[in-house]
This record gives C-alpha cells, structure tokens and sequence, in this order.
C-alpha cells in the first residue's frame, strides 16, 4: 500500500500597503484573508532587504516560501520605496505577475474628482473595498483611515467616489506639540481616565484622544449633511493602524476593518490579472 503523496501548497496573493509610518502585508487565500503583518516603512531598506524580509515573513505561513505566491498587488505613498519595491519583484520574483495601483489600472469604480490622478491609491482601494465589501442598498459609504495622516472618503450610494478630506493624523499632531513645546513632551497615545486631567501626560493624552473622536464624529456629520444625509442613513467604516484606539467609542463610526486597504488591493489585482 503505498504513501500518499503530500497535498502541493496552495498559491496565495500577497497584498501590500506601503504607508508613510507603516508597510502593512497582508497573504489572501483566494479572497480570504490568511495573516498580515506590519514593519516599518524604510526609505533606506534596499530592494534585495525587502527580498529577505519578504521571505522570512511568508516562509512561515506558506509552504514554498515566496515560490508559493500567484501574485503580489501594492499601493503605495512613498515613491522611493516603491521603485525598491519594483526592483525587487523584478529581480527576485520575476515570474509572479504583480499590479501596482496607479493610471492605467482598473479599479471598477468610477472617480468622481477633479483630477482623479491626485487621489493617492490607499484612498481609492479603501473606497472600492468599502463599496464591494460594506455598502448597503441605497446607503453611501464613508471610509475613515487613521493613519499618518487621518483621511475621509466617500463613496455615494451610486457605488462612486467623489471625494474626501485630508487632516494631520494624531501621531503627526502629538509629534509637532513634542517639536514646537519646550515644556511638553511625548507620550504614550492612550486612553486617559477621564477629559478633564490631573497632570500633564494625562492632558496631553486627552487633548489627543477625545480631540481626535470629536474631529472624526464631526467631521463625519459634516460629510454626511453635504451629501443630503443624516449620519444614521450613513455606513461609516474605519480602518488603519490607529483606528482600534477609538473605534469603539467614536459614536461616528458603525464597523472597523482592519484589512480594509488589503481586501482592496485583492480585488484591484483580480480586475487586472484574473
């Protein structure tokens, strides 16, 4: 009776989100998320560096290593990484085909702006993964990323982006206090005990905290009266690395998608490559 023979690795896409702070690398079976990871976004990390740290991180989930991948899809903020990150494909990975989110790629969803050009790529897959993967019948979608920077899209109930807004994220916000401060300094960005503080880490951290959930909720009432309707009739979602932190008490926010950006990417490479 002979030995069964070990089942192949099953192929995976891997998705990456290149931030200004953070390169968030997310591994989809099919269209099913498997693991993700977070590692710094370093301009000086060269594209043979990516090659190693790639492989050390999916060489434990994937059998194969980075042999085993079908495709690799990216959006990215920072040019010089990007071009790493070109090279790096060509050179280590030269027979997975890839897509890179820019002019020429299709997205299947209609931009609605000025200049459809500016709106970085994070901002459109965010918002084609909010309309396929949290819109509802008759209801827009708003995308709310918390970030380096915190960004606010929108997505009517036609399934179109037209459009969003742009604010200092609270990591950038509480960096410039530190910087422009002589008598202030960092501090760890939590929840304080209460508003109203008794010492001076405690009322930074408040002015950060509760000073951020009043920005979003109202800055998202505001979205909402513009497009002609009222924050219950709204799908608000969240997503980005700082969005866990107040998610759940920002009564602007109805779901919290961690892998929002990813599943975007997934569907934009499914669009282009099949």
């Amino acid at each position: 009776m002979g030995t069964a023979s070990p089942a192949p690795p099953r192929s995976r896409l891997l998705c990456v989100d290149i931030g200004n702070t953070r390169t968030v690398l997310g591994l989809f079976d099919g269209a099913t998320p498997v693991t993700d990871w977070r590692v710094a976004t370093d301009e000086r990390r060269t594209a043979d560096e990516w090659a190693a740290l790639l492989g050390s991180l999916v060489g434990t989930r994937t059998a194969g290593g980075l042999a085993a991948l079908e495709g690799v899809a990216i959006a990215s903020t920072v040019p010089g990484v990007l071009h790493e990150w070109r090279e790096m494909l060509e050179r280590h990975l030269p027979d997975v085909p890839h897509v890179v989110v820019g002019p020429g790629i299709r997205t299947g969803i209609p931009v609605l702006v000025d200049n459809p050009r500016e709106v970085g790529a994070d901002r459109i897959v965010n918002a084609l993964a909010a309309a396929t993967h949290h819109a509802e019948p008759g209801r827009p979608v708003v995308v709310v990323d918390l970030g380096t920077a915190t960004t606010v899209d929108v997505v009517n109930e036609k399934g179109q982006y037209v459009g969003g807004l742009i604010a200092p994220g609270i990591e950038v916000s509480a960096e410039a206090l530190d910087r422009r401060t002589a008598q202030l300094r960092r501090v760890e960005l939590v929840r304080p005990r209460s508003v109203i503080a008794r010492n001076t880490v405690e009322a930074i951290q408040s002015g950060l905290y509760f000073g951020v959930l009043a920005q979003v909720e109202g800055l998202v009432a505001r979205v909402a009266a513009e497009i002609g309707r009222g924050v219950d009739e709204t799908t608000v979602v969240a997503t980005g690395y700082l969005a866990p932190m107040i998610s759940a008490e920002c009564t602007g926010i109805d779901r919290h998608d961690p892998w929002l950006t990813l599943r975007g990417l997934e569907l934009v490479f499914r669009r282009n490559v099949g």
